[in-house]
């Protein structure tokens, strides 16, 4: 299984890349969305990582496929400059699955 990064910042592609981390780098949110739905159809990759920025321009589409979709996981990770919304990702997450 291969990891897939998508960002719209160049600095956190250069180093998924490094890191080995295949991916694209991509600035508007018509590419993003053409990029992310393209990496759903390629059935080697298991994890598609999206930067923040570039998750929060095609969110509804992230959060439709995550309810249809098991597999790839999708997983949102912060840019170089950190999380930009108040909380983690992943506190909004489990207050949505509570029910808060």
């Amino acid at each position: 299984m291969k990891s897939f990064v998508i960002s719209e910042n160049r600095d956190s592609y250069l180093g998924m890349k490094l890191a080995g981390i295949e991916g694209a780098y991509v600035r508007d949110q018509e590419t993003i969305e053409s990029t992310f739905k393209e990496a759903l159809k390629n059935k080697e990759i298991g994890i598609i990582f999206l930067t923040e920025k570039a998750y929060l321009m095609i969110e509804d589409l992230v959060l439709d496929t995550k309810k249809k979709v098991l597999f790839p996981l999708i997983t949102v990770i912060p840019d170089r400059y950190g999380y930009q919304r108040e909380q983690g990702i992943i506190t909004q997450y489990i207050k949505e699955s509570v029910g808060l």
